[in-house]
């Protein structure tokens, strides 16, 4: 069971415009590849490849491209195959799974524990101890986090906005993935559970196929027991077919695109499919399992 991946961005622009680009798997998962996806960058005016990137590794991990567009843009595309993971099982719970004091953590979860840009935790900690603060355990906590703040938050693209933050997302109850991403894994920093913000590829693979246009997805993580969980506020069900891209405090730390200078954007698609025929299918009991363990999980509720 694979799936195919890629994308295709104009980037426009009318001046030399240094870019960082974020679109590669995440290095834990690029040896599982069966196509690379190495970016082809080219001149958007004329097609011409050969415009010079190189390739770092930022402070948490995730890979990086740097490239400076000549006049008039330049055009992003890639394509790649990966396994599905876990077997294309959905996420692992572990409802049983508990979390630690702050002096037990680990060092290197402390700084998910803060506040960052889009989220403040130090206005929204009374919020979440007055609605969280009696749920014993650590896995029913974080669930009950993105129990509410699924039905809190209404999701409309057309109110998308680059700058809400976790606590406006609260009292505006209106937003995108990376909206029920913030509030909720500022909740969970409030009640000393370590979160991460995550950029994905997600898409619908053992779910009713959407109409919407590709996009990227948002989701998070939080570590209880001894390891990170994956959460997922905004759809609230175990999915199939999660390819990470990269971790941080926040969305600032994982945007898929920032550019130093003004620009436009041009043609934006994004593809996640299973891999159909022979060579790659998904057999219809991994289909048959998963929609049985979303029924189990969440009955008659809205999941969309």
């Amino acid at each position: 069971m694979h799936i195919r991946y890629g994308y295709r961005i104009d980037l426009l622009c009318t001046d030399p415009t240094p870019v960082i680009m974020m679109l590669d798997v995440h290095p834990e998962r690029r040896a599982d590849l069966t196509m690379p996806d190495e970016p082809r960058v080219t001149a958007y005016l004329t097609g011409v490849e050969q415009i010079d990137v190189t390739r770092y590794l930022d402070k948490f991990g995730n890979v990086c491209r740097r490239v400076v567009a000549p006049p008039g843009g330049i055009t992003i595309e890639a394509d790649g195959i990966i396994p599905i993971h876990d077997g294309g099982f959905p996420d692992p719970i572990d409802t049983l799974e508990g979390a630690h004091s702050p002096e037990q953590l680990p060092d290197d979860t402390l700084m998910y524990l803060l506040g960052s840009r889009y989220c403040e935790t130090d206005q929204l900690s009374q919020v979440a101890w007055n609605l969280f603060g009696a749920i014993p355990g650590g896995w029913n906590k974080v669930q009950a986090v993105c129990d509410y703040v699924h039905r809190h938050i209404r999701f409309n693209n057309q109110q998308a906005r680059a700058t809400r933050t976790a606590l406006q997302a609260y009292e505006e109850r209106v937003g995108v993935c990376r909206d029920y991403v913030h509030l909720a894994l500022t909740f969970c920093r409030c009640l000393n559970i370590p979160a991460r913000y995550c950029t994905v590829y997600l898409g619908d693979i053992g779910v009713p196929a959407s109409d919407a246009p590709g996009d990227f997805s948002g989701w998070f993580e939080a570590y209880l027991g001894h390891r990170w969980w994956t959460f997922d506020a905004r759809h609230n069900m175990p999915r199939i077919g999660r390819i990470l891209i990269g971790r941080g405090r926040d969305a600032t730390d994982v945007r898929v695109l920032n550019s130093f200078g003004p620009h436009g954007l041009g043609r934006f698609e994004i593809v996640t499919e299973e891999v159909t025929g022979d060579r790659y299918p998904m057999t219809s009991q991994h289909r048959r399992d998963h929609w049985a363990l979303n029924a189990s999980l969440h009955g008659d509720q809205d999941v969309a």
